[in-house]
């Protein structure tokens, strides 16, 4: 295996990691923010109150997102398989 295909591989891992890490994070950062602008209407600065809202969002969107994440997960397994098989040629 050469250096390109280590490059391609690797690049292909983190694309992969941040394209499955993607909608828990827009969701944690988009409900964050819902509550921070709330927190500042209301003066209620309590920094524990943002927690629960946010381990709720981001549990159902990987409830929700469970089937995508899997076809993506099992996508780049047979990708690195296909490496795999090159590579012991």
């Amino acid at each position: 295996m050469d250096a390109a295909a280590v490059n391609m591989i690797t690049r292909d891992l983190l694309v992969t990691g941040m394209i499955l890490a993607a909608p828990a994070v827009a969701v944690s950062l988009f409900v964050g923010l819902v509550i921070s602008i709330l927190q500042t209407l209301t003066s209620i600065q309590e920094q524990t109150l943002t927690f629960a809202p946010r381990i709720l969002a981001v549990g159902a969107v990987m409830v929700l997102c469970a089937p995508w994440t899997i076809r993506v997960m099992s996508g780049f397994m047979l990708r690195m398989m296909n490496h795999f098989v090159e590579a012991g040629q």
